[in-house]
C-alpha cells in the first residue's frame, strides 16, 4: 500500500466505527453507546444498545455479533491495536 499520502490508520476511532456500525442495525440508535477500557491484553469495547434491539444486534445464531467483531477486529489491525469486542 502507497502510504505516501502521510494519513495513518493510527487515528482510526474504534469506538466510533463500532457505534456507527450497531446505529445502522438498531431501530433505537439513540441508546447505542461504546465505553473503552484497557486491560493487560489490549483495548476492551462494550456495546450497549436497548434491551429490545438485542435480537437484533446478536442475530440468527450469532451472525451480525460476529460481524460486528470480524469489522472491528479488522480495524483495530490496521490501527495496529488489539481489542475484544463485548456485548451487552
Amino acid at each position: 500500500m502507497d502510504n505516501t499520502t502521510g494519513a495513518t490508520y493510527h487515528d482510526i476511532d474504534l469506538k466510533e466505527v463500532l457505534a456507527g456500525m450497531a446505529r445502522a442495525i438498531v431501530d433505537d440508535p439513540d441508546s447505542v453507546s461504546v465505553t473503552e477500557d484497557e486491560n493487560e491484553s489490549g483495548t476492551v469495547l462494550t456495546l450497549k444498545v436497548a434491551e429490545a434491539d438485542m435480537g437484533m444486534i446478536i442475530g440468527k445464531h450469532g451472525k451480525i455479533a460476529r460481524a460486528l467483531r470480524t469489522v472491528t477486529k479488522a480495524a483495530a489491525k490496521m490501527a495496529d491495536k488489539k481489542v475484544t469486542v463485548e456485548i451487552r
